[in-house]
């Protein structure tokens, strides 16, 4: 009878795996227009307060916009603009914008020394880990993991999203969708605002 259960599993699992939504860019192109008007017609956003998705990973991208639609993750700015997209078109959207190139920027030579250090070396005596670990040294991110890609992302974006991190740590209202290891909120809920502005402007100027 066990036996039998574990082959049921397996199999549900296996089908599961086969059925699995792949996204077609070129179909996602078209699926992108209204996004446009935000996050610019290849993802490279106009405005720093919206952010820059060309080049991110698609499964980065799909989790965010699922979260968005079902209000893990409130933005208040997204309100009505997934709640119609099908599995398929979000897949799509995501491979879209993965297979764009992102645009770089430039950081603050005042706040360079102090975020290039906190990115490649963390804080120890808080124990803030470096930022290269998940996001990659040059800022590219693990695609497979999950890790978004940081390089080259507007300073002002990078700022608002670690600080509503950290005010969900603090249990007040913000970011949680970080998973139940609360990994940024733990490591924002750590940082000064100035930690977080020199870090989120390195890594506006961070490129391969």
């Amino acid at each position: 009878m066990k036996k039998s259960l574990v082959v049921i599993l397996a199999s549900l699992l296996c089908t599961s795996a086969a059925v699995a939504v792949e996204g077609d860019a070129a179909a996602g192109k078209a699926k992108t227009a209204s996004c446009a008007a935000c996050h610019g017609a290849d993802g490279n956003s106009p405005a720093p307060t919206f952010p820059k998705l060309a080049g991110q990973g698609e499964r980065y991208l799909i989790k965010q916009i699922e979260d968005i639609k079902s209000g893990a993750r409130p933005v208040p700015m997204m309100a009505g603009q997934v709640d119609n997209l099908s599995e398929q078109d979000i897949a799509d959207i995501a491979a879209y914008y993965a297979s764009k190139q992102g645009s770089t920027g430039q950081a603050d030579p005042k706040l360079a020394e102090k975020g290039a250090a906190i990115y490649r070396g963390g804080i120890a005596e808080r124990g803030i880990p470096a930022c290269s670990g998940c996001h990659s040294p040059t800022g590219q991110g693990m695609a497979a993991a999950g890790f978004p890609a940081l390089a080259g992302q507007y300073a002002e974006y990078t700022v608002a999203q670690l600080k509503a991190f950290r005010a969900a740590a603090d249990g007040r209202e913000g970011r949680s969708n970080d998973g139940e290891g609360k990994m940024m909120r733990t490591i924002a809920f750590e940082m000064s605002d100035s930690e977080i502005e020199a870090v989120a402007s390195f890594i506006q100027g961070l490129h391969k």
